[in-house]
């Protein structure tokens, strides 16, 4: 790789992959005749800490690159230097906004590395809280995109809803935002009643609220044509650049990985998988909003079927005991011990775990050495990914489309930038 030594060479690269597509002009009629714009990363519409470098021509996107690199914590790093138990709480900080979902993540690609199982109660606890995490998720995409194109009344009301998701997290776990609810083998405590009444009351409520919120902008003139035909990407490219989640469904593809590969028990759910074939802006609101509907669907069936028995699995050499037999048997405190201060030391060898996350395909590589910490640990984030079709979706647009096209990808700069 050729060596940048200062400033001016790292400007000139940028430039360069602004021009890339264009050899014939040149730096310089390019800085004489158009304008290289910097947009964040402290941008409210940006959604985080991304910088977008435009160039422009006079309004119209003519390229674009974005720089991730901003909020960069060295996440996989971390997993390396301490325990899978420990790590447990940092996948809260990856997609901030679905910190239930990154925990079962984590943990079911550890239970699988380990050949540890979760007692189908707290699969189904593991299910619910999912799909909880997916509404919660969808409402805070569908009232950002809404607020960035100027309606701010739904943002409103989105929160609305999300806060009382939250506050079923503080019954459940104690915690509203960051939970690290799950445990390897199972899950930290059972659904308290007042919990799932909390749960059976808001998803009773819940559909005539997001049906208030489509009323009131799927009619809107202004809000619907700052979304349709903007942003659009195909199928295939789509697939090309690795769109998972909802990005894929709303360009037609049909691609969901609690149905394409089910774990738990989501072969056993009934559900539709919302596919919207324009590609554009308003087919991922659109996808988005049947979503928090189908995972409604889910969850009724999860209240059904949810059966009784432990939460977590016996089995003290890899599982965290229980702190009334860890106070009250020397074999369970000397298994803690050993747990909290070495680890689980799962078998030699590598395995790849992947879930159905709000935003696309959150998965985990983990490559074991028989050892308390993985030997190695590589995140496969969807907001990475879908934010490497931003220079494909905005060229040719103006200034206030790549707004829209932002919120319409539903980054969180947390998972994309590790």
């Amino acid at each position: 790789m050729e060596k940048i030594t200062s400033r001016e060479e790292v400007s000139t690269k940028i430039l360069q992959a602004l021009l890339n597509q264009e050899t014939d002009i040149t730096i310089e009629d390019a800085l004489e005749n158009e304008m290289i714009l910097n947009m964040g990363p402290q941008h409210p519409a940006t959604h985080g800490v991304l910088r977008l470098l435009l160039r422009l021509d006079g309004e119209t996107v003519m390229a674009c690159v974005p720089e991730l690199g901003y909020l960069h914590r060295g996440y996989e790093k971390m997993a390396e230097n301490m325990s899978y138990y420990e790590f447990i709480p940092h996948t809260d900080r990856l997609d901030y906004l679905s910190p239930m979902a990154n925990n079962v993540a984590w943990v079911m690609a550890v239970e699988k590395l380990a050949g540890i199982e979760a007692p189908p109660r707290a699969q189904y606890i593991r299910m619910m809280v999912s799909e909880l995490a997916r509404i919660a998720s969808h409402l805070l995409a569908i009232g950002a995109l809404t607020m960035d194109v100027g309606a701010l009344t739904v943002f409103l009301w989105t929160l609305r809803e999300r806060e009382k998701i939250l506050d079923i997290w503080d019954i459940l776990c104690g915690a509203r935002f960051t939970n690290s609810y799950t445990r390897i083998g199972g899950v930290a405590n059972d659904v308290q009643p007042e919990a799932l009444a909390k749960i059976k009351w808001f998803i009773e409520q819940f559909e005539e609220n997001i049906d208030e919120c489509e009323r009131l902008i799927n009619t809107n003139r202004i809000f619907v044509e700052r979304l349709d035909s903007v942003g659009v990407i195909s199928a295939e490219d789509a697939i090309q650049i690795g769109f998972t989640g909802p990005n894929l469904r709303g360009s037609g593809v049909e691609f969901d990985l609690r149905r394409a590969t089910p774990y738990m028990f989501y072969n056993e759910m009934d559900f539709k998988i919302p596919v919207y074939k324009e590609g554009d802006c308003l087919a991922r609101y659109f996808v988005r909003c049947d979503e928090t509907r189908e995972s409604i669907k889910i969850i009724r069936q999860i209240l059904d079927k949810m059966p009784q028995g432990e939460v977590i699995a016996n089995n003290p050499k890899r599982v965290l005991p229980k702190k009334t037999e860890i106070y009250s048997k020397m074999e369970e405190l000397i298994h803690d011990f050993m747990i909290v201060n070495f680890g689980i030391n799962p078998p030699v060898g590598e395995v790849y775990s992947a879930v159905e996350n709000p935003k696309g395909e959150l998965g985990f590589y983990l490559v074991s050495k028989g050892e308390g910490s993985p030997w190695k640990c590589k995140i496969r984030s969807p907001s990475m990914v879908n934010l490497q079709a931003l220079p494909m979706l905005v060229k040719g647009h103006m200034i206030s489309d790549v707004v829209a096209i932002i919120g319409s990808l539903d980054p969180v700069m947390g998972e994309a930038d590790k």
